[in-house]
C-alpha cells in the first residue's frame, strides 16, 4: 500500500475494516510528511548515517509492552512506505484487536536505515491512537446501550487521526469541525439573546442557504429543555439533537446523581436525539448510559489520552530480556 495525496482519506483505505472519518480538506499524506520532516530536519538521521551501512537489510518486530487495543496499524504501514516503498510490512493483528503485554504483533523488513528513520514517527502515531482506542473501548462497553462520542478537544492537526482512533476503539464520531454540523452552545445562546432566538436564527440560515445538516442545541437546565420542546412542538425546525450539559451531578462520596439527566431524557421522550456531556469518566459512564440518553460525549478520550507503550525491536530476545528485568514485558 502506498500513500497518495487525497482530500478524502476514505479513498486510501477501501480494503480496510475500519476506515478513517471523512474530511473535505484534510491531507493525511501531508501530515505524515510534516511528521517525518520534523524528525529529519535538514540533515536527516545523522546517527543512522554514521552507524548503519545504507544497503544493510534487517527485520524488526513490533512489540506490545502493555495490554490494550491496537490502533494505527494502517497508518504505520503508510509511513513506512512513504519513507521507502520497498519495505515489507506484515501484521498478525489488525486495527481494533486486543494485544497483550509481550506480544509481537507485526514486523517490517528491508533497509535498516529506512526502518529506523520511520520507526519513531510510526510509533508516535500508533501509541497515541492505541491509547485513545483502548480508553474508547472501555468507555463504549461501559456506556451501552448509549453510544460514546469524542469531542473537538483533539491535538491540533491530528483531529482526523484522533477521531479515527475513536472509531477503531468502538466509539462514534461527533462532528469533525465547525463546518459539518450546527452546534448551538452556551456562548451562541448568550450572544443571540436566548435559546429560542438561536434556534430560530439557525433555522432561517439553513433555509436561506438551502443547507441540510444535523443541528444540536446545548441545554443546561430543565427549564431550557422545556423551552426548546415548547418551541419545537408548534414550529417546524431543523433541530435534531439536544445536549444535556452538566446534568450529571458529582456527589461527595465519589458517586454521581443522574436524576436530572434522566428527567430531561423523559421530558424529551424520543422526540430528539439526546447527548449527555460533563462529568463523564470511566467510573460514571455506565450509570449515565442507563438513563436512556442516546449519546455520551467525553473530551477525555482525546485530550487526556495515555499512550499505549509499543516498541519496534530488531533484537527481540534482548528486548524481552530487558523487559522482564524492568517488569515491562
Amino acid at each position: 500500500m502506498s500513500a497518495v495525496e487525497t482530500k478524502n482519506p476514505n479513498t486510501l483505505f477501501q480494503s480496510m475494516t475500519i476506515k478513517p472519518p471523512s474530511h473535505p480538506t484534510y491531507d493525511l499524506k501531508g501530515v505524515i510528511k510534516l511528521a517525518l520532516a520534523e524528525d529529519s530536519g535538514d540533515r536527516g538521521d545523522v546517527t543512522c548515517t554514521a552507524t548503519i551501512p545504507f544497503d544493510m537489510e534487517v527485520e524488526a518486530h513490533f512489540l506490545a509492552k502493555e495490554d490494550g487495543i491496537i490502533a494505527g496499524i494502517a497508518l504505520a504501514e503508510i509511513i513506512f512506505h512513504e519513507v521507502d516503498p520497498s519495505l515489507q510490512v506484515e501484521w498478525s493483528r489488525q486495527d481494533g484487536d486486543y494485544v497483550h503485554k509481550g506480544l509481537q504483533f507485526g514486523k517490517v523488513s528491508g533497509r535498516a536505515h529506512n526502518i529506523v528513520v520511520a520507526e519513531r514517527v510510526a510509533l508516535n502515531f500508533m501509541q497515541r491512537m492505541s491509547g485513545i482506542a483502548t480508553l474508547t473501548k472501555a468507555m463504549a462497553d461501559a456506556a451501552s446501550p448509549a453510544f460514546i462520542l469524542e469531542t473537538r478537544k483533539t491535538a491540533p492537526v491530528l483531529r482526523l487521526i484522533d477521531k479515527w482512533a475513536v472509531l477503531i476503539g468502538g466509539g462514534r464520531n461527533h462532528r469533525m469541525g465547525l463546518f459539518d454540523m450546527v452546534m448551538i452552545k452556551d456562548n451562541h445562546i448568550s450572544i443571540a439573546g436566548g435559546i429560542i432566538n438561536a434556534i430560530k436564527s439557525v433555522d432561517q440560515y439553513l433555509e436561506q442557504k438551502n443547507l441540510q445538516m444535523e443541528v444540536e442545541v446545548e441545554t443546561r437546565t430543565l427549564e431550557e429543555v422545556n423551552e426548546v420542546l415548547q418551541y419545537t412542538s408548534h414550529t417546524q425546525t431543523s433541530l435534531t439533537r439536544i445536549m444535556l450539559d452538566n446534568m450529571v451531578i458529582p456527589l461527595p462520596n465519589g458517586d454521581v446523581d443522574v436524576s436530572m439527566l434522566k428527567n430531561a431524557v423523559e421530558l424529551i421522550n424520543g422526540r430528539f436525539e439526546t447527548e449527555a456531556s460533563g462529568n463523564v469518566t470511566l467510573e460514571t459512564v455506565s450509570k449515565i448510559g442507563q438513563t436512556g440518553v442516546t449519546y455520551i460525549s467525553s473530551g477525555a478520550l482525546t485530550h487526556s489520552v495515555k499512550a499505549l507503550d509499543i516498541s519496534l525491536k530488531i533484537d527481540t530476545e534482548l528486548a524481552l530480556e530487558v523487559g522482564r528485568r524492568t517488569k515491562r514485558a
